[in-house]
């Protein structure tokens, strides 16, 4: 009996305790209507994140991540701008904005960060400016085409280490 009960409230933990990144990726999956094949294609990207990852149990590193971000969002103006969309989402024509910060793993990523939604006239001089003023930290460019696998393994760019990314978080496509 107790561990049927047990069994029965496993989903309801088990939900409990998704990271917010992945609570909106099961609440607002995005499914693209591309042709079988398309991500094996040369798929048409649609704009872009901007992601600063960074060691979340070191005090200096987060502190310093966290104030280059302020100073992206003053640059850039998004003080108001946070994302409304799920991060899988390429959604053409939206404007730049900020996802929140990961101070834990989350989503693909397997260390603290944060990102920008980025739309495709903003690429150069938002990731130009991040490069110059990284610092210490890492940064990981990807382009968002419906295609979350490949944007995040074989069409990203990274500017200092490279760090290993957790594809199974990702719907099938």
């Amino acid at each position: 009996m107790l561990s049927a009960l047990l069994l029965a409230s496993l989903p309801a933990f088990l939900l409990a305790h998704i990271h917010e990144y992945d609570k909106h990726l099961l609440n607002t999956v995005y499914k693209p209507t591309f042709h079988e094949g398309y991500c094996h294609d040369t798929p048409t990207v649609f704009s872009y994140h901007i992601h600063l990852l960074f060691w979340g149990n070191n005090k200096d590193r987060v502190n310093s991540a966290l104030e280059l971000r302020d100073q992206f969002i003053e640059k850039f103006n998004l003080q108001d701008k946070k994302c409304d969309i799920s991060p899988v989402d390429p959604a053409p024509g939206h404007g730049m904005c900020s996802f929140e910060v990961d101070l834990v793993p989350a989503g693909p990523f397997n260390t603290a960060q944060y990102a920008f939604f980025i739309p495709l006239d903003r690429l150069q001089e938002t990731s130009m400016w991040m490069l110059q003023h990284r610092g210490v930290h890492d940064v990981f460019i990807h382009p968002n085409s419906g295609c979350p696998v490949n944007d995040h393994t074989k069409w990203n760019t990274v500017a200092g280490d490279k760090w290993p990314v957790d594809v199974s978080v990702f719907p099938p496509f």
